[in-house]
């Protein structure tokens, strides 16, 4: 597994040139309500993971998370049985000796240190760096990389100051349910008038990043445009979002091996 103890910027404990491959997901934004998308997801950790040595999540894995006291809700309660049913499914990665690191999204940023146990996983920054199969590669989850979206930008530092969060999650459940469903609505708005170009991220906040963690690869999620984007300092790899229960399906992984970097069909 890699050693996640040092942080950006340093070197972390590399795969060997015959271990097992990495792989990494993002944006599922998982729910009861996609049942397709979940299942994929099921399919992914119970059997395509086996191969892995590490399964990396780079982000909105839910498609919003509340507080962690969700997993402690009446077992009437759908979300909450939702919610136990996943992190008991991740943790079955650690019994399989599969490593499983999750970073932050805009969606469930609130993951905090309950889920991380139930899941049987390890919180990563972002961003942050690893060293695997001779190469050092950038990881985040994207949204921070979005800074032409200034208004974004504020909601999100606003959003990751603790004291905002502690106040959040000291509200009563069914309040916050109600803040999540409304702010999945508005987005979920805002993404059917049509992708702008202020949602992507910008050229400055990419080679900052490279320059910054002494990198030539980065690997995002966020922007739902999967694809390998050549830039100046190097190559920039858009976690695919997995959506399965719409007519036209997509979704997919990363696999990063001795051989490089491979996009795969979930």
């Amino acid at each position: 597994m890699i050693d996640t103890k040092t942080t950006f910027g340093h070197e972390t404990a590399g795969a060997a040139h015959n271990a097992r491959p990495l792989f990494f997901i993002a944006d599922l934004h998982l729910s009861e309500a996609i049942p397709r998308t979940v299942a994929a997801f099921e399919h992914f950790i119970e059997v395509t993971a086996n191969e892995a040595d590490s399964v990396f999540i780079l982000g909105d894995l839910f498609e919003f998370w509340i507080g962690d006291d969700i997993l402690d809700a009446p077992a009437t309660d759908a979300r909450a049985s939702f919610a136990r049913r996943m992190t008991r499914l991740m943790h079955t990665l650690s019994e399989r000796g599969i490593g499983l690191y999750v970073m932050h999204g805009n969606r469930d940023f609130l993951l905090g240190k309950r889920f991380m146990k139930d899941a049987g996983a390890m919180p990563l920054p972002d961003p942050f760096v690893i060293t695997a199969f001779g190469r050092r590669i950038a990881l985040a989850h994207g949204d921070g990389l979005c800074t032409a979206d200034r208004a974004y930008q504020g909601f999100r530092a606003f959003a990751r100051n603790r004291l905002a969060q502690r106040l959040f999650l000291a509200l009563p459940l069914d309040t916050r349910l109600g803040i999540g469903q409304r702010m999945r609505t508005k987005s979920e708005g805002a993404r059917m008038t049509g992708v702008k170009a202020k949602y992507d991220v910008t050229k400055k906040a990419v080679s900052e990043l490279f320059i910054n963690s002494r990198t030539h690869t980065l690997i995002h999620g966020h922007t739902h445009r999967p694809a390998m984007h050549r830039e100046v300092e190097g190559v920039r790899w858009v976690l695919p979002d997995w959506e399965l229960d719409i007519d036209t399906p997509r979704g997919g992984y990363l696999r990063l091996d001795a051989d490089g970097v491979s996009p795969l069909p979930l």
